[in-house]
């Protein structure tokens, strides 16, 4: 199958970014099934290859400096350029020992471990930033390229102050805070260059992360994704949204 376009989704050997790298993959694009673990992400990709859609595994560990440069230097050798980065990988260590019997997060801001908060932005917020900076070059060879940092509604400030009830989840959701403001950063600098770069916010789905206790589904999560990742040209930039429309910082 021949392909015009090529993207990259970081962390896609399993629940939203696998699912996001089907839906870029089924609508035309090559896609970069980005993964630190080769044996998951070898499979991942042999699973999407089954169906039929031109995906590749690539070696991607996005806390690794040498890692990412190689990944880069990977996919220039296949790919004139790069039409869409979605910075997908993510983690929240002790989210879900946290999590009391009816499944709300129990952990108080004066009990967070610092050691898994550091963990925590290592991959959420300095992941995305190593990953946009290296592959900068090969978005900027395409006309129009379009970034997706996955987000969360825990990183919107607005939402936590006006909400008592929102979960008070102090390292992941300053994490994702934290990568909204990187988003705003690269797309005031990339916007005159025809780079769109925006934040999603998938809701709390059954993933993983969180023990498979939150109530969407992958397929709805990837929605969003996509959307943004296939904006026309005159689309917005340097915003935060979910499936809905704008969201509130």
């Amino acid at each position: 199958m021949t392909t015009q376009k090529n993207a990259l989704v970081t962390g896609a050997n399993k629940g939203i970014g696998l699912e996001a790298a089907r839906r870029l993959a089924t609508i035309g694009f090559k896609v970069w099934l980005g993964a630190r673990d080769a044996r998951r992400g070898q499979a991942a990709a042999e699973i999407l290859r089954g169906e039929g859609l031109d995906v590749e595994w690539l070696a991607l560990d996005v806390i690794s400096d040498d890692g990412v440069a190689a990944a880069v230097k990977t996919v220039a050798v296949q790919a004139p350029g790069l039409d869409v980065l979605v910075n997908n990988a993510g983690i929240a260590p002790g989210y879900v020992d946290a999590l009391g019997p009816d499944g709300r997060y129990e952990r108080p801001p004066s009990r967070e471990n610092v050691a898994e908060m550091k963990a925590t932005y290592d991959v959420n917020v300095f992941g995305p930033v190593r990953v946009t900076q290296a592959f900068l070059p090969l978005l900027l060879a395409v006309s129009a390229a379009r970034i997706v940092m996955v987000s969360s509604y825990l990183g919107s400030l607005a939402r936590a102050a006006g909400n008592s009830q929102s979960p008070n989840v102090m390292g992941y959701g300053s994490s994702k805070t934290a990568l909204n403001a990187v988003t705003l950063s690269f797309a005031r600098e990339l916007a005159p260059r025809g780079i769109m770069v925006n934040a999603a916010a998938p809701g709390y789905t059954a993933t993983d992360l969180n023990a498979h206790r939150g109530g969407r589904t992958v397929q709805q999560a990837a929605e969003i994704i996509v959307r943004l990742a296939t904006l026309e040209p005159g689309g917005p930039t340097g915003g935060y949204f979910d499936e809905n429309g704008a969201l509130p910082w």
